[in-house]
């Protein structure tokens, strides 16, 4: 459950991404060494909610994540953030947490402060309030690899969370974590969805997107084939691929 006193930052509104949707993706395609990694996707997203990215591994998720964050460019197609964009890019409005944390061989604090400084002057304040939202206020002096594995994704959270992205992206963020560090973690994105932030949340856990998604986009070898809101998917999923992963077995 989520903890509802979990802290967000002070001075976040909720539905401040609003501008930035609906998000519209239309053939979107994108090959690499004669390997079709995504084929003619189609998608619009106008929820300020948590949007899960489902699919067998090789499916394209995290390809399908880089290319909306602009990370990667497709071979064709379109993606539109909103209707009524101001001259700010989206993707300066845009984080992204990895599956594996990548952070810098210097404290934990300054992990945080070197973001904060991309975008502005430094800001101890705002440093201290984002560690303390992941639970990390009593390690700020700590050497950032030193920290276990779900205290270093946390801090990567906190690293995201200190540039206060409207939109915020997670490949698969808890996929190495133990069930208390997972939870810790939900709760975080959780609470960062109700002050406003969108969430695109890359998954393959089950009883995850159960507790946290609002809607789904399944992948499947590359293609889109079923975006629905996330309760009816998971009771009744429209395509047989969709059936065979949710119950474990090989998807064709």
């Amino acid at each position: 459950m989520l903890d509802r006193n979990m802290p967000v930052l002070d001075d976040i509104a909720t539905g401040r991404c609003i501008d930035l949707l609906p998000l519209r993706v239309s053939g979107l395609s994108l090959t690499r060494n004669n390997e079709v990694l995504l084929r003619d996707i189609n998608f619009e997203i106008d929820n300020a909610g948590i949007t899960l990215i489902m699919g067998p591994n090789g499916a394209g998720k995290s390809i399908l994540m880089r290319l909306l964050h602009g990370l990667d460019k497709p071979d064709s197609g379109l993606i539109e953030w909103g209707d009524k964009l101001s001259n700010q890019q989206p993707s300066q409005r845009q984080a992204m947490v990895f599956q594996k944390p990548v952070l810098l061989r210097r404290s934990a604090a300054s992990n945080i402060d070197f973001a904060i400084r991309l975008n502005g002057p430094t800001n101890p304040k705002l440093c201290n309030d984002v560690l303390n939202i992941v639970g990390l206020s009593g390690m700020a002096k700590r050497p950032a690899r030193s920290l276990s594995g779900g205290e270093q994704q946390r801090l990567a959270l906190a690293r995201a969370l200190a540039v206060k992205p409207d939109i915020l992206f997670l490949d698969e963020p808890t996929a190495n974590l133990d069930p208390a560090s997972t939870k810790i973690i939900e709760d975080i994105v959780l609470a960062q969805k109700q002050a406003g932030t969108k969430i695109i949340f890359v998954t393959h856990h089950i009883g995850q997107a159960q507790r946290i998604g609002d809607d789904v986009l399944f992948l499947n070898r590359g293609r889109l084939t079923e975006q629905s809101p996330a309760k009816a998917f998971l009771e009744k999923p429209n395509s047989q691929a969709a059936r065979d992963y949710l119950a474990g077995n090989m998807v064709l």
